[in-house]
């Protein structure tokens, strides 16, 4: 269901025509994409265009206060897809080249360059510590041969002949609420107000082209698979006087056979006999800062965990690191033929029952082993 005209402008139902148009401008303002992070602030702000519309005419206020949406079908109310763009809507309202914040006239500014993304993967240490890497880029660059003007070396520039050296141009469009009238880079000389003689043969007069561009990126210490990294103004160059795009890392983790990631932790697994487990014994235990000595007590169980404060991974942009979780798997051989079986008997009898500890109980065994 439609949500209701007055509730969406926030105003009474008795409100007077100022009253509508007073807090239409105010709710405009909040969803203009300059000040809204919503996603959905355009088709909200066409819907709130739409109910400013219909209550600001008489006999439309008059027909959707008896009928509601219903009664405004067929009678030529706004359809909000005639518009070209967003600000064609907003500009309606506000006026062209107005800025509904207050500030000094919008003008026409040349078109920004794009966002690029690239893939780089790193291996399981790298993510921990963090590294530098290289990696070749496709870029829409900068001409270096005409120096971005687009103009073949000894040409003559004339003034453009669409803009008449402004390197603007006035658009006006029709739309249901009047005549729309907005300032654009011109599209002949693209905003540089003059045309060369000749073009440039490296980049067709276009002042940019492709490229391919080996670029530095810094990856930090705890980052994650599937992560990213922004690199501002590293992306495609903009049109002459504007600015470029975006650069995006996506950054792929390979996997280690020594150890699994759990949030800020590290899990890895350590194996020792069950002689060494009976009787305690010292290991040396990998971790990403290299390996570490850890001692294992006597009657050590399996699936014992050993933490490692700190040695897991930092947390980006943060202090202090996770842990690393050392899990013991105890190997238990078999016992072939009757010496091997007599010797188990002799060794089992030597065994005080004290020996194995306390009973923890079914729930005590099961948390330890699968914790």
């Amino acid at each position: 269901m439609s949500e209701d005209f007055y509730e969406l402008l926030g105003v009474p139902r008795d409100a007077s025509d100022e009253q509508i148009k007073k807090a239409f401008r105010k709710r405009a303002r909040e969803l203009h994409p300059d000040v809204s992070d919503d996603p959905d602030a355009e088709e909200r702000f066409k819907h709130l265009a739409g109910a400013y519309e219909a209550l600001s005419n008489p006999d439309s206020r008059a027909r959707y206060d008896q009928f509601g949406e219903e009664g405004l079908k067929g009678t030529g109310q706004p359809d909000f897809a005639d518009f070209g763009s967003f600000q064609d809507l907003f500009d309606a309202f506000f006026g062209a080249g107005g800025d509904p914040f207050g500030g000094s006239q919008r003008t026409a500014t040349p078109t920004a360059g794009q966002d690029q993304a690239a893939e780089l993967s790193i291996d399981f240490l790298e993510s921990a510590q963090g590294t530098t890497r290289k990696i070749d880029v496709e870029l829409i660059g900068p001409c270096d041969e005409c120096d971005s003007t687009g103009a073949a070396p000894e040409a003559e520039f004339a003034t453009c002949n669409v803009c008449e050296g402004a390197g603007q141009v006035e658009q006006v469009r029709r739309t249901m609420l009047g005549q729309v009238m907005r300032r654009a880079v011109c599209p002949q000389c693209q905003g540089q107000g003059k045309i060369p003689s000749e073009r440039c043969p490296a980049c067709l007069g276009r002042g940019r082209r492709a490229r391919v561009e080996a670029v530095e990126v810094e990856i930090p210490a705890g980052i994650d698979h599937g992560q990213r990294i922004a690199m501002r103004g590293r992306g495609h160059a903009g049109a002459p006087g504007a600015p470029p795009g975006d650069l995006y890392i996506h950054v792929a983790v390979a996997s280690d056979e020594r150890f699994v990631r759990d949030g800020l932790d590290i899990i890895s697994t350590v194996q020792i006999t069950v002689f060494d487990a009976m009787r305690g014994t010292t290991v040396q235990v990998p971790t990403v800062d290299g390996e570490q000595e850890v001692e294992l007590d006597p009657g050590t169980q399996p699936h014992h965990e050993v933490v490692l404060r700190g040695k897991g991974f930092p947390a980006i942009g943060q202090r202090g690191r996770g842990n690393q979780r050392v899990i013991v798997e105890v190997l238990i051989p078999r016992a072939d033929g009757a010496e091997g079986k007599d010797a188990l008997d002799a060794l089992e009898s030597a065994i005080d029952e004290r020996a194995y500890g306390g009973d923890a109980g079914l729930l005590g065994r099961l948390k330890q082993a699968f914790r």
